[in-house]
């Protein structure tokens, strides 16, 4: 899978669920033994699995057009990429300690959503680090580079 596709996936699956947080059909109440919230606007959890709040939904809404928005381009790509690795890394590590694992009180990060920000940053840094395959010349086009990787 190329860079690109991986930025247009990613964001179509992170604008969706930031959509999907806000609609109540999609969440279920958090449990009692959850960390306390001080946005506790719209939490509960997402699919059964999953801790949201609306911050959290506007967080996966705005990742969601980013990575979409980086689709166009090879270098836009490879930068949402290495982004969102360092951004779902850090997160998924914060899940971990209590008070950072709400963010202090702010988002829930804690339960299914380290695992999930950590598999995702790990497949993030794979595209985003990864050597790209060489970039091959466009014939007829001034400079001859193209900024995509080759197919």
């Amino acid at each position: 899978m190329q860079t690109r596709y991986f930025a247009l996936v990613a964001g179509l699956v992170y604008a969706l669920a930031g959509i999907a947080g806000f609609v109540p059909a999609f969440r279920t109440a958090l449990n009692g033994a959850a960390p306390a919230l001080a946005i506790d606007t719209g939490a509960g959890r997402l699919f059964g699995l999953f801790p949201i709040n609306v911050l959290h939904n506007l967080v996966h809404l705005g990742l969601g057009i980013w990575g979409l928005a980086a689709y166009a381009r090879y270098s836009a790509a490879r930068t949402f990429s290495r982004g969102l690795a360092w951004i779902l890394g850090v997160l998924a590590v914060m899940g971990f300690f209590p008070g950072l694992n709400t963010l202090f009180g702010l988002t829930p990060l804690f339960d299914h959503d380290i695992w999930l920000h950590g598999a995702t940053a790990l497949i993030a840094a794979y595209f985003g680090y990864r050597t790209p395959e060489v970039v091959e010349a466009r014939p007829g086009v001034a400079g001859g580079r193209r900024d995509r990787q080759a197919a």
